[in-house]
């Protein structure tokens, strides 16, 4: 096995361009080097992506934030523009691992890893983030959703890597939020979460949202119909109920030792309405 350092995206690019082999990308090692213990993959090549700088930073322009795929969890807790604009964001990234991990895994690595129960993705999705892929053919930007494809498995060809998550600038009265329910409130992931990203006119009265499911189907849900049942509304109780009902149909989980379908399906419409009304709540303090 093969590790390399390099300094720039392009170098990296081209390692994984050349690969003969497997190649991985090593941007935290939170997942990568703890799959390598259990024995679940051997990379011939690891590329360690942390030593780019540009890759490090999170950059605020005009259409919103660029956040490097190197960019620490932690780091975007510690980022006050963020975490004004993107509240739901931030709590689905800030709640990967322990502090100690915070201090060292990205989102970028956390979309990648593909697993249905990642923390940062849902939120991404509600809040219409994309991806900013390199590769040796070129760049491209899709919809984060369409990245995983299935559990550890993403729409990414080999040499390709994933730059930066880009964030739209929040559009004004707009608001997002994200829960999970865990057995234990930290080192652990998520049984099922939700993730709601609304924007409400000048009488309170919702104008667009998205709504997304995690740990609730192979990758994450952005559930449509329970958008639309949103928009029109102030979250009356029937709204909310109807929101409930919808996230809990739309649910396609698992039945393992950490929840049954039943109750992953229940909870996932619980959620829901708590975080569409903290999203609300942020949305009219505009």
């Amino acid at each position: 096995m093969r590790y390399i350092r390099p300094d720039s995206l392009e170098d990296a690019v081209g390692l994984l361009a050349e690969a003969s082999g497997r190649a991985a990308i090593l941007a935290g090692g939170s997942d990568l080097l703890v799959r390598m213990k259990g024995g679940f993959v051997e990379p011939d090549l690891i590329v360690d992506i942390k030593a780019i700088e540009a890759l490090g930073r999170i950059v605020e322009n005009d259409e919103g934030f660029v956040i490097g795929a190197a960019v620490p969890c932690a780091v975007l807790g510690e980022n006050a523009a963020l975490r004004r604009a993107w509240p739901g964001v931030v709590e689905g990234a800030n709640l990967i691992g322990s502090k100690q991990v915070q201090g060292r895994c990205t989102i970028a690595g956390n979309l990648c890893n593909a697993s249905p129960a990642a923390d940062s993705v849902p939120a991404l999705v509600a809040a219409g983030a994309k991806a900013l892929v390199r590769g040796a053919a070129g760049s491209r930007t899709i919809a984060v959703e369409d990245v995983p494809v299935g559990p550890g498995r993403t729409s990414l060809a080999p040499g390709e890597i994933v730059e930066a998550i880009l964030l739209d600038k929040r559009p004004p009265r707009s608001g997002d939020a994200y829960q999970r329910f865990t057995p234990r409130t930290e080192m652990d992931i998520a049984v099922v979460s939700a993730a709601v990203n609304l924007t409400v006119d000048e009488n309170g009265t919702v104008k667009t949202a998205r709504v997304a499911l995690g740990a609730a189907a192979p990758t994450v849900l952005l559930v449509a119909e329970a958008a639309e049942c949103l928009v029109g509304s102030r979250l009356d109780d029937a709204t909310l109920e109807r929101l409930a009902e919808i996230c809990t149909d739309a649910c396609r989980p698992i039945d393992d030792k950490r929840g049954t379908v039943e109750f992953r399906k229940k909870v996932a419409g619980v959620l829901a309405k708590r975080v569409a009304l903290t999203a609300y709540e942020r949305a009219g303090r505009e």
